[in-house]
This record gives structure tokens, C-alpha cells and sequence, in this order.
């Protein structure tokens, strides 16, 4: 099924392909999908990474992870800072992406974010939760501009799956 065009936010003249345009940003930004969601060894997965359900996608929960490997591991405000944390939700946002492409065959068929809940491993006493999934938003957003906006919760807790410091479930509607 060939790519529809979209009219450019900045120009309604202009008309651009949409996967090309998402291709094209995530080059210039300098990011690279990594490999889908594996587990570690002995880890069985009973769930979709994606779900589609008429035109809307629904993405279990991700952390910042490169097939098999976690990027980063500990609790925010103890072994991760909040800048650390802060690139993991971006490297959370790429393995969604990495995901969403592999369920959809191509990231233009995403027509927007709907919403996002973020989940922190938080060390007691940290409560700066949004500024960590502002990691995973700004990076929507840079991706697909206005298209990018989503509801969103950023949720401290006391333990992740892998001791991974973040974890990020979204919804997406589809065209």
C-alpha cells in the first residue's frame, strides 16, 4: 500500500511523504531504531509489544532496551540522575518506535499520539517524574511535530522489570 501524502504544517502547499518525513527527522536527529524488545535469557513473553485494533495501536510498556539489553539499569535519584533518566525515556520512545514499525511496516502510518503513561524507578524521596518522561515526549514531538502531542502520566515506583529506571506504555491512532 503506497505512502499517503500529508500537507506540511509549515506550508499547507507543500506535500510531503509521512514516512519519509519520520525517516528523514530520525537520521537528522542522529538515532538509530534499535533491535525489537527480546527479553533476557529465559524470559518468555505472553503479550504483544503492539496491538492493533481497528485504527488505533496499543503499545504494552517498554524500557530503554536494545533486543536483549538493557541500556541502563537502577533506581532515579540514587544510582541514575535525572539526566540519565531523562535519555532512557528517549531511548524508550526508540524502542517503541522499533517496535511500532515492526508491527505497522512503516512509522507513517502512526497519525498521532494519543497518550502515554510513564512509569519511574524511583529511589524514595524523587518526585521529579515528569521531567524524566519529558525524555520520551520531546522526542515524539520533534518527530511529529503538533501530530506528537499526547495526554500523558509520569508515575513513580518502587521496582521495574529489570531493574530498567523507566518504563513506557502508549497509545497511538493510525491512518
Amino acid at each position: 500500500m503506497p505512502a499517503t501524502s500529508v500537507s506540511s504544517s509549515r506550508d499547507p502547499s507543500v506535500r510531503v511523504n509521512p514516512v519519509a518525513l519520520i525517516e528523514d527527522r530520525l537520521s537528522r536527529l542522529g538515532f538509530v531504531l534499535p533491535a525489537v524488545f527480546a527479553g533476557p535469557p529465559g524470559f518468555e513473553r505472553r503479550f504483544e509489544l503492539v496491538r492493533v485494533v481497528g485504527d488505533m495501536a496499543y503499545v504494552s510498556g517498554h524500557g530503554p532496551i536494545d533486543g536483549a539489553t538493557a541500556l541502563i539499569r537502577g533506581k532515579v535519584g540514587a544510582e541514575v540522575t535525572v539526566e540519565q533518566a531523562y535519555a532512557a525515556a528517549r531511548a524508550t520512545a526508540l524502542s517503541i518506535l522499533a517496535s511500532l514499525q515492526q508491527e505497522l511496516g512503516d512509522l507513517g502510518r502512526v497519525r498521532t499520539w494519543v497518550k502515554a503513561l510513564g512509569l519511574v524507578n524511583c529511589a524514595p524521596g524523587f518526585n521529579l517524574t515528569p521531567a524524566v518522561i519529558d525524555g520520551f515526549s520531546d522526542l515524539v514531538l520533534e518527530l511529529w511535530g503538533d501530530a506528537g502531542r499526547h495526554a500523558r502520566s509520569a508515575i513513580g515506583v518502587s521496582e521495574l522489570p529489570f531493574d530498567i529506571p523507566v518504563e513506557i506504555e502508549a497509545v497511538v491512532a493510525l491512518t
